[in-house]
C-alpha cells in the first residue's frame, strides 16, 4: 500500500496540530512532515513544553495521522560546516534538541539539509567541519534510535545520491541514510536519475515528490513552487524505477501552499495529478 504524507508547509499556517492532522486525515494522508526551519517561530519548537508535546501526541492518537519525520532546515541559518565555532556549537545544540524532540514525539526520521554552509562561501574547511559535526549528530541520533537522513539538495554540495555516498563512507552508521527529493535529483543535468536511485536503493529511507525546472548553462533552475506537471521531472518514470527496485517506504508531497488563500484546493489539485501516476507505477493508495 502507498504510504503518503504531506509537508506541513503545504497546510494552512497558524492552525493547531489537531486541526492540521484532521485536515491531513480528510485528504487521506498517512502522515505529516513537521517543519523546523530557520525562522525563530519554528526553531522555538525545539524548546516546546511537555504540555505542547502531550497535545501533539494526543492529536496523533485521535486522528490516526502520524508525524513520521521532521524537516530540520534550521541548519541553513546555523550550518554544521560554519567557519566559526560559535555557529557550529549552535548547530549541534539544535541537533541535540531535535533528536530529543523526535524521541519524545515518536518521530522516526529527521531530515537534514545537505549543505555544508548556505549563506557563506564554501571551502575545504566548511566541508571538513560539516563531516566532523555530522558524525557527532549521528552519535546523538543513534543514542535515541532516531534516523538521520540527508536530503538531496538544490545546492551542489550534496545534489546527488553519489555525493551522499561519499559522505556516508566517512560515517558508516546505520543511523545515517538518504532522503532523495525526486525534483532536486532530476534538476541537475549531471545526474543520471535512474542510476542514482538504483545505486542508492540500500540507503533510501523516504522520498520527496515535487516538480522542478532543470539547471541549464543559462538558468539556475527552479526548485520550489513549480506546479506538478509543469516542470521537467519525469515523476512516473521515477516511481516505476522505485517500484522495480522494491521501494516500499514513504512518499512525501512537498509543497509550500501554507500562505495560499486556498491551500486545501491546491493540495487536492496536486493529488489529482499525482495519484494516477502512483497507481500506474504500481503504488495503490
Amino acid at each position: 500500500m502507498l504510504s503518503l504524507g504531506i509537508y506541513e508547509k503545504a497546510l494552512p499556517k497558524g492552525i493547531t496540530w489537531m486541526e492540521r492532522l484532521t485536515l491531513a486525515k480528510e485528504l487521506k494522508f498517512n502522515f505529516v512532515e513537521m517543519s523546523i526551519d530557520e525562522t525563530d517561530e519554528r526553531l522555538a519548537r525545539l524548546d516546546m513544553s511537555s504540555q505542547d508535546i502531550h497535545e501533539i501526541k494526543k492529536a496523533m492518537d485521535e486522528t490516526g495521522v502520524g508525524i513520521f519525520s521532521i524537516c530540520l532546515s534550521g541548519h541553513r541559518r546555523y550550518p554544521l560546516g560554519a567557519e566559526d565555532i560559535e555557529t557550529q556549537t549552535k548547530a549541534l545544540e539544535i541537533m541535540q534538541k531535535a533528536v530529543n524532540l523526535a524521541s519524545q514525539l515518536g518521530v522516526r526520521n529527521i531530515q537534514l539539509a545537505g549543505y555544508d554552509v548556505y549563506y557563506s562561501p564554501k571551502s575545504l574547511t566548511t566541508r571538513e567541519n560539516f563531516v566532523r559535526n555530522l558524525k557527532e549528530c549521528v552519535r546523538m541520533a543513534a543514542e535515541k534510535q532516531v534516523m538521520l537522513s540527508i536530503e538531496i539538495m538544490d545546492d551542489p554540495f550534496i545534489n546527488s545520491i553519489s555525493k551522499f555516498k561519499k559522505i556516508k563512507e566517512q560515517i558508516p552508521s546505520p543511523w545515517l541514510q538518504v532522503y532523495p527529493d525526486l525534483g532536486n535529483l532530476s534538476a541537475w543535468p549531471e545526474n543520471d536519475v535512474a542510476y542514482e536511485l538504483e545505486m542508492g536503493m540500500d540507503s533510501i529511507v523516504a522520498v520527496h515528490v515535487k516538480d522542478t525546472l532543470k539547471v541549464t548553462p543559462t538558468f539556475d533552475g527552479k526548485f520550489k513552487n513549480v506546479p506538478f506537471g509543469s516542470g521537467d521531472v519525469d515523476i512516473l518514470a521515477c516511481l516505476r524505477i522505485l517500484k522495480r527496485l522494491g521501494y516500499g517506504g514513504t512518499f512525501l508531497i512537498e509543497m509550500w501552499s501554507e500562505t495560499s488563500d486556498t491551500p486545501k484546493e491546491e493540495i487536492q489539485k496536486a493529488l489529482a495529478y499525482l495519484l494516477p501516476l502512483f497507481e500506474e507505477a504500481g503504488y495503490e493508495r
